[in-house]
């Protein structure tokens, strides 16, 4: 089979996967229309919108072969991920800080499923990393909805997340496979922080901590979090200026007992 027979035949199954997914979405509105919530729908229709926006952006992200640049540090010439998900591999992705320079455990034990999964296939990574790309988008959407209220406004800012070229090379890259997985667990992490923050207890306040730290363990550059959640509780949670954080509306106090909040995931860094 030459390489135009190939090429028809992944982009014929790119297709059916897509129109799969977008009839399953619809119907999904559908029944939830039928239900008679029109919030729900209208959260399905936005969800199904930015699917279909990430979709139709990347679509050629599955067709793409792995690069020269870090591909084949990660994956192509990588022997240790012949390993798979065995004990021998699983503990190689704990130890090793010398294939990369990064210690980023989480990253690698997402490449040894893929390779369990793929083999050398480059489609499959693609797949993986437009899939979680496509979550993040939906998470940000769902956050700024709970924070904030506004349904269409969180619409747009997750809109600007899944087209922003800022995200193509996180997406098309294999290697940056530890971007769009650390982005999923920021937005984890912002979850179970608003979460805590409703109910603050200490299986809730355990939950943050350890996703906090599976973030550190997908990238590093997750330690700015904190400092993010204090912009957050400025806006829009609105902790800062009153009394929501346990004081009594005194803004620098307010301040100092966030940031006690937070002292362990500082201490993480």
């Amino acid at each position: 089979m030459n390489w135009k027979a190939k090429l028809h035949g992944r982009h014929t199954r790119y297709k059916y996967r897509a129109s799969s997914l977008i009839k399953t979405c619809l119907a999904l509105w559908e029944k939830l229309l039928r239900q008679g919530s029109e919030a729900l729908g209208r959260d399905a229709i936005i969800c199904l919108l930015l699917i279909v926006a990430a979709l139709v952006a990347y679509w050629q992200a599955p067709f793409f072969d792995f690069i020269s640049l870090n591909d084949s540090l990660y994956v192509s010439r990588n022997f240790h991920l012949k390993d798979s998900l065995t004990w021998r591999g699983i503990l190689w992705a704990f130890k090793d800080i010398h294939c990369v320079g990064l210690w980023h455990p989480v990253t690698w034990l997402s490449l040894l499923l893929d390779y369990r999964l793929f083999g050398l296939n480059a489609s499959g990574y693609h797949w993986t990393n437009l899939m979680i790309h496509i979550v993040n988008a939906l998470f940000l959407f769902f956050l700024f909805r709970r924070m904030t209220g506004e349904a269409w406004k969180s619409a747009f800012i997750a809109a600007l997340f899944t087209l922003h070229p800022l995200n193509v090379e996180s997406v098309v890259w294999v290697s940056e496979r530890k971007s769009v997985l650390s982005a999923f667990f920021w937005f984890l992490t912002l979850w179970t922080y608003l979460s805590y923050i409703k109910a603050p207890g200490r299986r809730r306040y355990i939950a943050l901590l350890t996703t906090f730290t599976l973030g550190l363990m997908a990238k590093p550059t997750l330690v700015t979090l904190p400092f993010v959640l204090l912009l957050l509780d400025y806006w829009p949670l609105g902790r800062l200026s009153t009394a929501s954080a346990g004081g009594a509306g005194d803004g620098a106090a307010n301040f100092r007992l966030l940031v006690k909040e937070k002292k362990h995931l500082f201490l993480k860094q």
